[in-house]
């Protein structure tokens, strides 16, 4: 479960919160599981003979009780998100453990007026009792989140830094390679010139001159690997033989900025590029459920460059990590005589 949420802040970076969600069915879920494992642990703790229905009643007090506190908790989180520092996480822990209070209390005072005789212990104790409980397990609980949600700003940071690292070193790949290209054909083919221009200057426009990270489109990162072939076509020509396999991809499916481009660039640098008589790069896409599978494979030169084809991986999985959790899979390796960058990613109901 995550311990924040991203939202869209301005131009759609991604903001995380220092807090969970609440209203979301994970956080009561853990509220639920702890107070299930407190009083089933405690339960078998008993040195007399189990009692169920005092285990039945204590299951369906906690569970009710984690109802009210992940409704309070959800209804109060954007109070408690203006508190400074790490107070936000105080504010939930004191109403967590004054919802048990008032909680116990009622119950036991139920319990008494009624004469169903369930809560053996008196009011003080019980209330005492419950709060202790509630104290120690809502501490370790936020803990928990708060690690979570530490470690998770700090791979936000990490993920912009790649990006900004990606987009400062294609500028210059792009710049020399693109205008020697445009040199090489000024003379021979203008107008293949001329287009060589336009797809630099609509790849620059649509990736590397923005400042905005957060998601794009599948449908764009596509546009923009289009945009880096042509230009690569145009300088290895004949060399460079490119198979597509797209057409099943949902155009609009999120994906990070500058996730798929270093990826087809490792296969034509490293794949192709130290091939005399070049090879050919191969991209193929499906729909998996709601989410997506694409295999970019190229041909393993017999040398390969110094840099080898792992260039940029390792970006790329901490990305992917990030953005799509466990359930996101980034392979690559050697199969036979070909590289193999398998990405499979879930789909927003995943």
């Amino acid at each position: 479960m995550r311990a924040s949420t991203s939202t869209s802040g301005p131009h759609g970076r991604v903001e995380h919160s220092p807090l969970p969600d609440f209203c979301r069915l994970p956080a009561l879920f853990a509220l639920f599981v702890v107070g299930a494992l407190t009083v089933t642990v405690m339960w078998l703790a008993r040195d007399d003979q189990p009692d169920w229905p005092a285990y039945s009643v204590s299951m369906l007090f906690v569970t009710w009780l984690a109802l009210v506190i992940a409704v309070a908790l959800c209804k109060l989180r954007p109070l408690l998100q203006r508190l400074p520092s790490r107070m936000p996480y105080v504010g939930v822990w004191l109403l967590i453990v004054l919802i048990v209070l008032v909680a116990s209390a009622v119950a036991r005072w139920i319990d008494g007026s009624l004469q169903m005789h369930l809560i053996g212990s008196s009011i003080g104790q019980f209330v005492r009792d419950n709060a202790v409980i509630a104290a120690l397990l809502g501490a370790a609980m936020l803990r928990y989140f708060y690690v979570l949600a530490q470690w998770q700003a700090r791979l936000a940071a990490v993920s912009r830094a790649q990006v900004e690292a990606l987009q400062a070193r294609i500028r210059p790949h792009f710049l020399f390679n693109s205008m020697n290209t445009v040199a090489a054909l000024i003379r021979v083919d203008p107008a293949a010139a001329e287009r060589t221009v336009e797809d630099l200057s609509e790849l620059f426009r649509a990736a590397l001159g923005q400042h905005d990270i957060g998601d794009g489109t599948l449908g764009e990162e596509l546009a923009l690997v289009e945009r880096y072939l042509a230009i690569e076509q145009l300088r290895l020509g004949a060399r460079l033989h490119v198979q597509r396999d797209l057409d099943d991809l949902p155009a609009d499916f999120p994906l990070p900025r500058l996730l798929l481009q270093p990826l087809v660039e490792n296969a034509v640098r490293h794949g192709i590029q130290p091939l005399r008589e070049g090879g050919e790069v191969s991209l193929r896409g499906q729909r998996v459920g709601d989410g997506i599978r694409i295999e970019i494979t190229n041909p393993l030169p017999a040398t390969p460059a110094a840099a080898g084809n792992g260039h940029g991986l390792d970006s790329v999985r901490q990305r992917v990590a990030y953005r799509y959790g466990p359930l996101a899979k980034v392979q690559a390796g050697a199969q036979g005589d070909r590289f193999v960058v398998l990405l499979q990613l879930p789909g927003a109901s995943a």
